[in-house]
């Protein structure tokens, strides 16, 4: 099975930017799905300092060709200097879930 569709990690700084950024995204069919997972503790290193936030992250499923535009209106409507989005495809998953992926894909055509 070709790899047509994506999961796009991208974390949030907190619940009101996760639900806009989400619900814009299945509004206008660019992602068929996105769940927002609360309480994370990101641990990271930024500016050469080791810093700590509490983030939500968006797990978001879509079709391989609106990763651009996904890219897009995260950079656009994400208030973090560099956000970020990482993709990764789904190499297998159950049909008639990708499929479902597939018709709200073409929704948007």
């Amino acid at each position: 099975m070709p790899a047509d569709h994506l999961i796009i990690f991208c974390t949030c700084p907190d619940k009101d930017t996760a639900e806009k950024i989400a619900r814009l995204l299945v509004e206008t069919n660019i992602a068929a799905c996105v769940n927002i997972l609360p309480g994370m503790t990101s641990l990271y290193k930024w500016e050469g300092k080791i810093e700590s936030a509490q983030e939500h992250l968006l797990l978001i499923k879509a079709h391989k060709e609106h990763y651009q535009t996904i890219e897009s209106t995260l950079r656009t409507h994400h208030p973090y200097d560099l956000p970020e989005i990482i993709a990764a495809p789904i190499e297998r998953g159950l049909p008639e879930y990708l499929h479902w992926i597939d018709s709200c894909h073409s929704s948007k055509k």
